[in-house]
């Protein structure tokens, strides 16, 4: 099918902070959202307005909701990526960072894996790492991660483990990880997920810092973990 997203169109399909963004454009920040994320945001967003101060590129998917970065995913993100790299004429070595929380952190991280241009950086806030466990970590999993993958070749269990970081720690790119988890996590348990992965990526010889904030539920990082989060994204950027 002939791509349809451009400049003209791209609010039909993305947030883009483009209209509040510093000049020149250093980077982009692509930002995956979470299991049932289907917002679109008719205004600019907190964290459209903070990269857009520092003249960062903002970009929220509008994917489906229970994409788990499938096939048809990657080459969405690739698309929204093309289009504000031609339609605002930005250098196509612009770096770019993955980043999502839950799901998100999920397609952030694998994303890296598949994407048309490598990111620099992957930040994922409380990610699902081990897709083959998190099949039936909860009850309302399963029809997600089945839909997701339901066109693939194989067994179920292979192919989740091409959408799996954990199963993918040793073929990820060598670019920095920072992953970031709270460990009163009550919906993608640390020790299940960020914990084995971390190991994983540091037996693989992988670039990766785990952080864990105490006393918090899913994603719920708090104000200095929200620092810490963007920090490491802007540094990124140099």
């Amino acid at each position: 099918m002939e791509k349809l997203v451009c400049m003209r169109n791209i609010r039909d399909f993305a947030y883009v902070n483009d209209r509040v963004c510093a000049r020149p454009i250093r980077g982009i920040v692509i930002d995956f959202m979470g299991l049932n994320g289907s917002a679109m945001f008719s205004g600019e967003t907190l964290e459209g307005e903070y990269y857009g101060a520092a003249g960062i590129l903002f970009i929220v998917p509008y994917a489906n909701p229970w994409a788990w970065m499938n096939r048809a995913t990657v080459r969405f993100a690739d698309e929204l990526i093309a289009a504000v790299t031609e339609g605002l004429g930005l250098p196509s070595g612009l770096p770019v960072v993955a980043s999502g929380g839950s799901m998100g952190g999920l397609s952030a991280i694998v994303y890296t894996m598949y994407a048309a241009r490598t990111p620099v950086l992957c930040a994922a806030n409380c990610p699902v790492c081990d897709a083959v466990y998190h099949f039936h970590e909860r009850p309302d999993l399963p029809r997600t991660m089945y839909s997701a993958v339901y066109e693939y070749d194989g067994t179920l269990e292979e192919a989740l483990k091409t959408i799996s970081p954990l199963h993918l720690a040793a073929e990820l790119p060598r670019i920095p990880y920072f992953i970031i988890h709270c460990d009163r996590d009550s919906m993608v348990a640390l020790d299940k997920h960020s914990a084995p992965f971390a190991e994983a990526m540091k037996a693989a010889g992988q670039d990766i810092t785990l952080e864990i904030v105490h006393g918090r539920d899913h994603c719920d990082i708090g104000l200095e973990g929200r620092r810490s989060y963007a920090a490491h994204i802007l540094k990124a950027f140099g």
